[in-house]
């Protein structure tokens, strides 16, 4: 008997995870980090063609660290998601019997019958034991496998756009409302990143964009205290 097709599709966005965490930060990064900057040096009284290369600067360095701090990190978990996989499959070559009673035994404590538990089991093994033990041993998957390169180039690709909006400002703007103008576009556009980021989440929308305005508020209001402590002709 065929088994019917669902009815419809639920929209789950944990598929995305991995690169939307990392377009998310890397988006945030530039945009606070950027901004703060040409907040920072336009306070100092830098002329505008100084604020647009400590801008980009900024954006060129920031963009590169992003990626490759993405890339360390990311590598690293998928070096381990990498050990667990051999090991895995050295224990089912190994003690094939044993592996499928603690595969069973993980059903038991999920709630199923003895019974059920060794027929899911016996099932699963038959179909790809080495899939069902990194799934339901240790919790791997193919949507939450670690990419590396992908979080990278995420990562670094946001960082880029985030950046761009407070350079295209301190590139048209008159020098002497430099600072406020990236401070209150940024901060705009730092509610609207927090509250997509929130959305496509399906996370409470307003708390996600207060926080990331919050500690954008805080950088450049930071960066600007000192800008004009230092205020000087570079």
């Amino acid at each position: 008997m065929a088994i019917p097709k669902p009815a419809h599709r639920e929209g789950h966005r944990s598929a995305n995870t991995g690169w939307l965490r990392a377009a998310v930060l890397g988006a945030n990064d530039g945009l606070i980090s950027t901004s703060s900057i040409v907040v920072g040096v336009a306070s100092a009284g830098m002329a505008s063609n100084e604020i647009m290369i400590s801008a980009l600067a900024g954006m060129i360095a920031g963009a590169l660290s992003m990626a490759a701090g993405e890339y360390v990190s990311v590598s690293s978990q998928a070096d381990v998601e990498s050990a667990d996989l051999a090991r895995e499959t050295r224990e089912l070559k190994e003690d094939p019997e044993g592996e499928f009673q603690e595969l069973a035994a993980i059903y038991v404590e999920r709630g199923l019958s003895p019974a059920l538990a060794r027929q899911v089991a016996a099932e699963f093994t038959e179909k790809d034991a080495l899939t069902a033990h990194l799934r339901d041993e240790l919790g791997i998957s193919e949507i939450s496998r670690a990419r590396p390169l992908q979080a990278a180039i995420a990562s670094a690709l946001a960082f880029v756009v985030g950046a761009a909006p407070p350079m295209l400002v301190a590139a048209f703007a008159p020098v002497e409302v430099i600072p406020s103008l990236v401070t209150a576009s940024s901060l705009v556009m730092l509610a609207a990143l927090g509250g997509v980021a929130a959305s496509l989440g399906r996370a409470p929308i307003v708390r996600g964009a207060v926080r990331v305005v919050f500690w954008g508020a805080v950088a450049m209001g930071v960066t600007a205290l000192i800008g004009n402590l230092f205020d000087t002709q570079v």
